[in-house]
């Protein structure tokens, strides 16, 4: 499986409290915080939910 890099670049002040958990659930807390994972089809689904707060980077 490929990995993948992500990082959390907007504010989750003010997000929908599903965002904040999926979120924190990915180990994301502050901007600028990343974390590498496998790219899995659960994975994917987190991804697509806070599409808009975070960049994603192949590894």
């Amino acid at each position: 499986m490929a990995k993948v890099k992500i990082t959390l670049a907007k504010s989750l002040i003010g997000r929908l409290e599903k965002q904040q958990r999926t979120a924190a659930s990915l180990g994301l807390k502050k901007i600028g915080d990343s974390t590498v994972q496998e790219s899995t089809p659960v994975l994917d689904g987190k991804i697509a939910v806070i599409s808009h707060l975070i960049k994603v980077e192949n590894v």
